[in-house]
């Protein structure tokens, strides 16, 4: 690459739990001869997914290459946070030869793309893509996305109700904005559920996508990089529900960070967070847990009521065992009381 050469970017995004992080994990080990540069955008201030790329850092795609910005969206902070990051990243010596930018679950896409269009960077960067990631269990379950026909169904009869809500906006404006969508997690909606999944998407898609199945993350790159899609230029074409001026906020979810005791046991874990998203409607959990007699420490990604935990490292000698998980819902949702309480959080004894 030249110096005179914009530099790509892929934007990859996707609901809560789609496997974001596993995608850009697996592009890190086999990077097709890129030298990748990562930004990832968290949402809460535990940063989980930017500790687990870092642990997968190699020649190709080291440590300082990986920059977190959590607590806020990347389009919301241009001048402050995004700008910086990117410049700061085509300073590396050696340049990286593609950055990939992971979205927080609940961004979305289209207004990231008009921070390409910020004069310190517009000749320097494109957007050579828009993936878009959908959990293909959770798409055909109807969980991200409207029944369609059932709500055509509904709306014939009642013109009235309106049957949009938040998680079916999020869903569809990154379907709409994107240049090839991922079906993850093929396994676990079987051939049935992939069917489903793949008829919603075509059914909210403006355009015609290629939909990709994708177990574990593992994709050839040359499939998602190099698409050249120039994005920045090309925004008629990805509609959205938020293109009207000023009409992108995050109001309508919210995250807490919660600490947690030590526990003895991680199923005890796995069957709080089973009832937050069973009885209280938390989409998300993520974070880390100490357990009793273990050295390791315990990584804890949550989607509803889908667990999956695993020991990723040691505890270091100076930080202190303790269990953080940030929680993110809807904002009538977040209720720290109860929510402390189904982890098992003690109040403090009020002073005499």
């Amino acid at each position: 690459m030249t110096d005179l050469a914009k530099l790509p970017v892929t934007v990859i995004t996707g609901f809560l739990g789609s496997g974001k992080t596993t995608l850009i994990s697996q592009l890190m080990q086999n990077p097709g001869g890129k030298r990748l540069a990562v930004v990832v955008n968290e949402f809460g201030d535990v940063g989980v997914d930017g500790d687990i790329l870092k642990s997968c850092a190699i020649p190709d795609c080291p440590a300082e290459n990986i920059m977190e910005l959590a607590n806020g969206c990347i389009c919301c902070t241009v001048a402050d946070d995004f700008i910086p990051t990117i410049e700061a990243l085509m300073a590396l010596d050696p340049r990286p030869d593609h950055i990939l930018i992971e979205t927080s679950g609940l961004a979305l896409p289209k207004p990231l793309l008009k921070a390409f269009d910020w004069p310190d960077i517009r000749s320097k960067i494109t957007v050579d893509g828009v993936i878009a990631l959908a959990d293909a269990e959770a798409v055909a379950a109807g969980r991200f996305a409207p029944d369609v026909a059932a709500v055509d169904a509904q709306r014939a009869a009642d013109e009235s109700i309106d049957h949009e809500t938040p998680l079916s906006e999020v869903f569809e404006d990154q379907i709409s904005c994107a240049d090839i969508i991922l079906l993850t997690k093929p396994d676990l909606a079987g051939p049935e559920g992939v069917a489903k999944a793949k008829e919603i998407i075509a059914a909210e898609a403006p355009r015609p996508l290629p939909v990709v199945e994708v177990a574990e993350g593992v994709v050839d790159p040359r499939v998602i990089l190099g698409l050249e899609a120039a994005a920045e230029d090309d925004m008629d074409a990805r509609p959205s529900h938020h293109d009207a001026p000023h009409d992108h906020d995050h109001e309508d979810f919210d995250s807490i960070v919660v600490d947690i005791p030590e526990l003895s046991d991680p199923a005890d874990l796995v069957r709080a967070v089973e009832t937050l998203a069973n009885d209280h409607n938390i989409l998300r959990v993520k974070g880390y847990a100490a357990v009793t007699g273990k050295p390791i420490r315990l990584l804890v990604q949550a989607v509803g009521a889908r667990v999956r935990h695993q020991y990723d490292r040691p505890w270091q000698p100076d930080e202190a065992r303790r269990g953080r998980l940030v929680v993110i819902a809807e904002h009538d949702d977040i209720k720290r009381a109860t929510i402390e309480a189904v982890l098992g959080v003690h109040a403090p004894e009020p002073a005499e």
